[in-house]
């Protein structure tokens, strides 16, 4: 029964010193005594109660019914007292451990810089991973001298339990790679496509930290495999993190996400033996293939040079998918994106990345992080094809069926952008192999289309990360954490980080005023694309043209390409064993161009057969042929930077010279090394000794995109009796790279069999023959055949040195 009587101050004080029940009246406003802490405690009790209070209800609750329904920031109030939402009264208290006792309201530690996490042991004492000192890391602790090691040394145990978990699980697919930390700088604000954070306005800079991948191979695997190359780019926006997760090729394998574990499967080492190691090079891949005719575009990209680059500075990167881009208006179009690399699109030959995997696995690896450290920054510039779903379709393909592009010709690319890569990861551990790339993870801005097989990556990324970075808290992982705020009421787990303030841990509520509340029209909310038909399982009729795009990447090659592809099409399915396997691939290769399937069955020793039946059911589309598949349409902007030129030299080579070569390659951004017979200074016709900087065995011409000779009788006699010098001329020359031999240097060139003509008896552009008195205009020129990368006119096959 309510009475009127006034109630005493201390009314209800038991509760308030109880964590459970209550009475049905406000706080008392005193404890009876003189206790600080307690009357903290009372004050926290009073404005939790005027909190909750604050909110008698939810209004967010109406809007969410009916054909109108839509997302309202969500009803929130700010506290009274910073108290009513935390967890304890001792959150003020001071220790070196706590902290200052100052709560930090409304932020979350883990979002700031990496420095928070960087550990350096300059000048410190060897600890125990409990911070205690340790006197000994050179003996286990032993019953005497000679006796049993003691079970008690907790420092071993410690020491080598840790070792024995360091490894991880590796990626299923994209398990080798390497990374970079930079920046994405907008060219100009782009709020007509986007609400995207990166592209807000012009100048604006956006961290990133970017990962290169192989796909098919194992973490020790080598870099220059013939493979698919991973580009995935991690955006740490102001809006939270955006992975955009592409490859090198714009297109894919498979057109849903259903094949693809049968895909990797069929890719992987063959399960009986484990073999082949990253390579498609066998019988289940090529199986698989032949089987399935959607992959057929695909194919003409692997086995063209796309699959074998110089460098991860000098590929491309794509999206693959079709993507939505939403403005502020609610708007959408649909687009693909697309990195091309300011250094230019370049490639190896098959021969010189067999021969790289033995010389220098870590190849693309060392090149990106020796390039970074010297301040060669790698630059890609981003663009944009921009379409409405009208233009959508009207296209002759599905804009949702990934193993189709959108040639440049039909859908211009806008420049929006330019990505830099400026500084090489502090540790590859914790961050490169640590770093998880996720397509669910997407902005304000940025939305999904129906493409299948994105809808399944938007599954496969996140789950995988689950297993392999030990359970759901990886984004907590340092090199994974926003610079956005993180606050929601997700909680616990393995290896959980964050500390979370105040007892709430749900939405709606009161008790923490609302707080963390969702935001409503200014957060993410997916675009409202209409849905129709009914359950079924099958593809649009667009999909079941495999072969138009294929034959237009085929004929928008330069000769040269066509003949890698050829070859590489020969050297893979000579190493399959199944003869029908063979058959069924030349046969599907008849859809695509006939003179193709004419060599190659060929060079296979096959009858040709029949093309395999299209599954086409509308019209063939037909394409002219499009520059911009080429490799040698982007040239690149760099010139001779970061190329390596291994100068050969011996003991009377003419010092003089070498070092004015040396230093003009390095003026104009080049990567000069001395290489010779074995290390050590060798003596010079003029000037002082020249120290050997690597050796022909330890170096071989693989590793370098240009090689000089230079003047000096006898050290041109000391190198015509190397074979190993012989040898490294043979393979500059089959690998069609610019060479300068100077004076009685160009004597290799007869020793080394190597011709001085081109197979049509004209000059050889790239390999340049000059007299001493030559050297500047001969020098000039031979930095022009650097920066065109290689002399394919030289090429024949089967190689003539």
């Amino acid at each position: 029964m309510a009475t009127t009587k006034k109630a005493a101050p201390t009314d209800g004080a038991g509760s308030v010193l109880s964590s459970m029940a209550g009475p049905s009246a406000p706080p008392p406003k005193s404890l009876g005594g003189g206790n600080d802490v307690a009357e903290a405690l009372r004050q926290k009790v009073a404005a939790s109660q005027d909190l909750s209070a604050a909110m008698p209800g939810n209004p967010n609750v109406a809007p969410q019914y009916g054909d109108g329904a839509q997302a309202q920031e969500g009803e929130h109030v700010a506290p009274p007292d910073v108290a009513a939402t935390g967890s304890t009264t001792g959150e003020t208290l001071a220790s070196p451990k706590l902290g200052a006792g100052q709560p930090l309201i409304g932020e979350n530690a883990g979002n700031a810089p990496l420095d928070r996490a960087r550990a350096d042991d300059t000048g410190c004492t060897l600890t125990t991973n409990q911070g205690v000192p340790v006197g000994d890391n050179q003996n286990s602790l032993k019953a005497g001298l000679r006796g049993h090691t003691l079970l008690e040394d907790f420092i071993l145990r410690e020491k080598i339990t840790h070792f024995d978990h360091e490894r991880i699980p590796e990626r299923v697919v994209h398990a080798r790679g390497s990374a970079a930390h930079g920046y994405f700088e907008c060219y100009k604000e782009q709020s007509t496509l986007t609400r995207a954070a990166p592209f807000a306005k012009a100048g604006k800079r956006t961290p990133v930290f970017v990962r290169f991948s192989t796909v098919a191979g194992e973490r020790g695997s080598t870099d220059t495999a013939r493979d698919v190359r991973g580009f995935a780019v991690k955006f740490y926006t102001d809006e939270g993190n955006w992975d955009l997760v592409g490859n090198n090729i714009p297109v894919f394998f498979i057109q849903d996400a259903m094949k693809f574990p049968d895909l990797v499967h069929a890719v992987k080492p063959e399960p009986h033996h484990g073999m082949p190691q990253a390579a498609s090079a066998h019988d289940t891949f090529w199986d698989f293939a032949s089987l399935m005719p959607e992959i057929t575009h695909m194919l003409m990209w692997v086995m063209s040079d796309r699959a074998i680059p110089r460098s991860y500075r000098m590929m491309q990167g794509f999206g693959v998918h079709t993507f939505r881009l939403v403005n502020a208006q609610g708007e959408s179009v649909f687009c693909k994106f697309h990195w091309s690399p300011l250094a230019g699109t370049h490639s190896l030959v098959w021969d010189e990345a067999v021969k790289i995997s033995g010389a220098d696995p870590d190849f693309h690896r060392r090149d990106l992080w020796e390039a970074i450290e010297a301040g060669e920054y790698p630059e890609y510039e981003l663009s944009l094809q921009v379409f409405t779903e009208e233009q959508a379709e009207a296209f002759d393909f599905d804009v949702l069926d990934s193993t189709k592009l959108i040639p440049e010709e039909l859908v211009p690319l806008q420049p929006v952008g330019k990505m830099v890569l400026n500084r090489n990861p502090d540790n590859f551990f914790a961050e490169t192999e640590q770093v998880a790339f996720c397509t669910a993870h997407i902005i304000p801005g940025i939305d999904f289309s129906n493409d299948p097989l994105l809808q399944g990556r938007i599954h496969s990324y996140v789950d995988t990360q689950i297993s392999r970075l030990g359970g759901p808290n990886f984004h907590e992982i340092p090199i994974n954490s926003p610079i956005a705020p993180v606050h929601n009421n997700q909680r616990d787990g393995m290896h959980r980080q964050a500390i979370n303030r105040g007892r709430v841990a749900y939405e709606p509520n009161s008790l923490a005023g609302g707080a963390p509340f969702q935001a409503g029209p200014r957060g993410f909310n997916s675009f409202p694309a209409s849905g129709e038909g009914d359950k079924v399982r099958g593809k649009p009729e667009k999909f079941a043209e495999h072969y138009a795009q294929a034959r237009l990447f085929w004929i928008s090659q330069t000769p040269h390409e066509q003949d890698h592809i050829v070859h590489a099409f020969r050297f893979e399915l000579t190493r399959v064993q199944t003869v029908a396997i063979r058959e069924r691939i030349v046969a599907m290769l008849r859809n695509v161009d006939e003179t193709l399937a004419q060599r190659l069955a060929d060079d296979l020793g096959l009858a040709l057969p029949p093309a395999m039946p299209s599954m086409a059911v509308l019209p063939v589309p037909e394409y002219a042929p499009s520059p911009a598949l080429s490799l040698t349409f982007r040239p690149g902007k760099t010139g001779i930077h970061t190329r390596r030129v291994a100068i050969l030299i011996g003991p009377g080579s003419d010092g003089a010279q070498v070092r004015q070569l040396y230093d003009a390659l390095l003026a104009d951004g080049a990567v000069p090394r001395l290489v010779g017979s074995q290390l050590g200074k060798v003596d010079t016709g003029k000037g002082a000794p020249l120290a050997v900087e690597v050796s022909l065995e330890a170096g071989p011409a693989v590793l370098y995109d240009a090689v000089i000779v230079p003047d000096g009788e006898a050290a041109a006699r000391q190198l015509s009796a190397d074979a190993n010098a012989l040898d490294f001329l043979r393979q500059q020359y089959r690998h069609c790279k610019p060479m300068l031999l100077i004076e009685a240097g160009a004597t290799l060139l007869e020793k080394a069999g190597i011709p001085d003509a081109l197979p049509d008896g004209t000059p050889d552009p790239a390999v340049i023959v000059a007299p001493a008195a030559d050297v500047a205009q001969a020098l000039a020129t031979f930095k022009q055949a650097i920066a065109a990368h290689r002399a394919y006119t030289r090429e024949t096959d089967p190689p003539r040195v």
